[in-house]
């Protein structure tokens, strides 16, 4: 989440060899590997061979994703980083992200479903709003190399801290298969959502990685302020993730009026912000980022209605479901969605700039298929 943050300084300080527009590409292959391999995590693991290993898989997780960063530290070429961060430590966050969600799932599958996933994202959003302040501190004071090894250990004490601390659901709630239930490949509605939320996925996760480096080249801001526009950005998601969960919990709002509001409020804010004049004045690109940020970062709350909507059309046809298994599915379209938005941006920046001679090429496909 606050990726953007280390590509401004990999540009601006020009600490690795290779292209300036493969740097964005680090973070949007790092949440495409996380989440294209959550599907085949959620289905082993919501199996009854393998649910006893979660927190195991959880662990070794942890230590791999540590264990990345901490060997990126040493690199000098764009596609070590693409290598270490962009899929080794990406596979071990999925480790550690996939079971904790399935113990989610299980302790509110009866209800308060939705809500409980809006509170776990307003969680990311509280650290991807304090995380850009951190990592600016940590780069300025001690360069890239110190800090990926600060944040390595980080990753360690904390992730390990947090699996001691995560309660097992009551054997009640588990609900295990020893056969797969893929009959929800069989309805449209599956295919509805999951198209849904690859396309939207495929810009959310752009702003993410380009605003601080569109705010410090183009707009020539300072790099503590062009490091805010990420906090700016995820700020907001702290209210609106719960709040979108809230609304299909309690308000009893459908999964699909809940979803248009995060859909066309985010459209609105790139049509209206963007799209005007957001990308040549400071605080209409603030707007943006607030704006933005507040709905899109609420799409991923309204997944919850989306599980109660498959879950009610399997039951009216009396087949099995495992809603924990559907979590991981639509994780796995947002990281097809991921992939896509970072291939768009580097087909769009080109390779013909290097990291040495144009700082901003990245940046400059952004801006080019922002509203597109």
């Amino acid at each position: 989440m606050t990726f953007g943050i280390w590509q401004d300084f990999y540009i601006q300080q020009q600490v690795l060899r290779g292209a300036g527009s493969a740097t964005g590409v680090i973070g949007t292959t790092m949440n495409g590997v996380m989440y294209l391999s959550m599907p085949f995590l959620a289905t082993a693991l919501g199996r009854d061979h393998w649910a006893p290993w979660r927190r195991t898989i959880a662990i070794v997780g942890t230590v791999l994703a540590s264990a990345s960063f901490l060997l990126s530290s040493w690199s000098t070429e764009v596609w070590h980083l693409i290598l270490l961060q962009g899929i080794l430590a990406a596979f071990g966050n999925a480790m550690l992200y996939t079971p904790t969600t399935l113990w989610l799932d299980e302790w509110f599958r009866d209800g308060n479903r939705a809500t409980a996933y809006g509170v776990q994202f307003s969680i990311k959003n509280v650290v991807g709003t304090a995380c850009p302040f951190l990592m600016f501190a940590l780069l300025q004071n001690l360069g890239f190399r110190n800090a990926l090894r600060v944040w390595a250990g980080m990753v360690l004490i904390i992730g390990l801290g947090g699996i001691a601390l995560v309660p097992l659901p009551p054997e009640s709630t588990r609900r295990r298969q020893q056969k797969i239930p893929w009959s929800f490949l069989k309805h449209r509605t599956f295919y509805i959502y999951a198209t849904a939320n690859t396309v939207f996925s495929s810009g959310y996760g752009l702003p993410q990685t380009y605003l601080s480096t569109y705010a410090s080249q183009y707009l020539r801001l300072p790099t503590a302020e062009s490091s805010a526009m990420i906090a700016f950005f995820n700020a907001p998601g702290i209210l609106s993730s719960t709040g979108f969960g809230l609304l299909n919990d309690k308000v009893h709002l459908s999964a699909t009026t809940n979803t248009l509001i995060s859909a066309i409020g985010s459209a609105l804010c790139v049509f209206l912000l963007w799209g005007i004049k957001s990308n040549t004045i400071p605080a209409l690109l603030i707007a943006f980022a607030i704006c933005y940020g507040f709905f899109a970062s609420g799409y991923s709350a309204t997944w919850g209605g989306w599980i109660t909507d498959l879950e009610k059309e399997a039951a009216e046809h009396n087949e099995a479901i495992n809603s924990g298994m559907l979590y991981g599915f639509m994780n796995g379209a947002r990281g097809i969605g991921y992939v896509v938005g970072g291939l768009n941006i580097f087909s769009t920046g080109g390779m013909e700039h290097r990291l040495e001679g144009s700082a901003v090429s990245g940046a400059d496909a952004y801006a080019k298929i922002a509203i597109a």
